[in-house]
């Protein structure tokens, strides 16, 4: 394969898996939080997509902005009125809470549309721009050019607005926040929701890009928690450059002769163990949350 090929394959899957990771490393950042149910909202995403697709002939990347209002809500009225509740308690009922949540979307997930693969053909599947050797895909260019703006749209949410700097706070001292007049319920339920709709956003590109089934939320799942690590969590950014340094390793490692494809999962597995053992803070990880 051509370097230039490479190069290119590289910052598109990085993106895409940056912007998967987006979500985990908001909540985890900031509410201390590991969602084992975000695997299950990509999924989520990916069928609004495909049945927006095929009901309603709804492209899915012009769909994302309705399939992110959809997973708003159901992050909304699952972190107000369920994780609300045991927020201040132990880790391990959280933990064991979102991975309960996990298994019933799925459960649901494949009830509705059942464990059939599903994929969205769109008129510019596969067609690409080629320069020499290098082929562009338009769908991939897409997802990526998406996956950026999605990150810088989240740093200029957290930084330059009011509800953005209250989340902000919050991730940094929840009892300070609370003296400065800060809904902290109200601005955990916000996270927890904007954490959702941005896996719904990695959804719906995943829908154009991959067959998928309810079982393939798991792959994500375990993908976004080894970037998160990576990249660090406090910043946007960071998810981005754990995305980036996955993609990269993802797309190098199988052409190493004796290798080959099939080692996806063992690759983040072995990444997420290197990245904890040398640099458990992550590439751009801030301190700022607890």
């Amino acid at each position: 394969m051509a370097f230039g090929q490479i190069l290119v394959n590289w910052l598109l899957l990085g993106s895409l898996y940056g912007a998967v990771a987006l979500g985990v490393s908001l909540v985890w950042g900031i509410m201390n939080i590991v969602n084992l149910a975000h695997g299950a909202f990509v999924i989520l995403g990916a069928y609004a997509a495909f049945w927006m697709y095929t009901q309603l002939h709804i492209d899915p990347y012009i769909s994302i902005p309705l399939t992110m209002a959809f997973l708003f809500i159901i992050g909304w009225i699952v972190q107000y009125t369920l994780i609300n509740r045991v927020i201040r308690a132990p880790f391990l009922v959280t933990f064991l809470l979102t991975f309960g949540l996990d298994l019933l979307i799925i459960d649901l997930v494949q009830q509705i549309f059942t464990s059939d693969l599903r994929s969205v053909n769109t008129i510019y599947a596969g067609s690409g721009l080629d320069i020499g050797s290098t082929h562009i895909a338009f769908d991939r260019l897409i997802a990526a050019a998406i996956a950026i703006v999605l990150t810088a749209a989240l740093n200029y949410f957290l930084t330059h607005t009011r509800e953005g700097n209250a989340i902000l706070a919050t991730g940094m001292d929840r009892d300070a926040a609370r003296l400065m007049g800060i809904n902290i319920r109200n601005t955990y339920a916000l996270t927890f929701a904007i954490g959702a709709a941005l896996a719904g956003a990695a959804g719906a590109m995943l829908a154009e890009l991959y067959p998928f089934n309810p079982s393939n939320g798991d792959a994500f799942k375990l993908r976004a928690f080894a970037i998160v690590i990576l990249g660090g969590l406090g910043s946007p950014w960071g998810a981005l450059a754990g995305g980036l340094v996955f993609g990269l390793v993802e797309t190098v490692v199988p052409l190493i002769p004796g290798v080959g494809p099939g080692y996806d999962d063992a690759i983040a597995f072995a990444v997420l163990v290197a990245v904890l053992i040398f640099r458990p803070d992550g590439l751009l990880g801030k301190p700022f949350y607890r």
